[in-house]
């Protein structure tokens, strides 16, 4: 059996997965040599099975994601962008001795004037 660690579009591609649901449809490969062959459980090739019968054309073995990855709303980018106006304005004010960005400065005025967590890089 395969290994079932890595994902299975990073081992095959959709064409050839495509390939392999036809003949299955087919009746040309059995369903327990594909299931090893692709090193997948009954369930998830019974969903890119149905997948697939339902529009073979946008066919993918990448579902879409239910919601993004890391994103922040336009309330808290609004927020840090306007913390980090106010901190650019203190850098080129020639009158005040600072050079760099205090970002730990700048999570803890967001927190405090916003009552939220805001993540920085560290």
């Amino acid at each position: 059996s395969k290994s079932m660690g890595q994902q299975l579009h990073k081992r095959f591609s959709t064409e050839m997965v495509q390939s392999y649901l036809e003949r299955y449809l087919d009746k040309t490969i059995e369903l327990s040599y594909l299931l090893d062959i692709l090193g997948i459980k009954k369930r998830r090739f019974y969903q890119l099975l149905n997948r697939y019968r339902t529009d073979p054309e946008h066919f993918s073995l990448v579902f879409p994601k239910r919601r993004p990855s890391r994103t922040i709303t336009c309330e808290v980018e609004t927020n840090i962008l306007n913390e980090l106006t106010i901190e650019r304005a203190m850098i080129e004010d020639p009158k005040l001795p600072i050079r760099t960005y205090n970002y730990s400065y700048i999570q803890d005025e967001l927190s405090r004037k916003h009552s939220k967590k805001y993540p920085f890089p560290p």
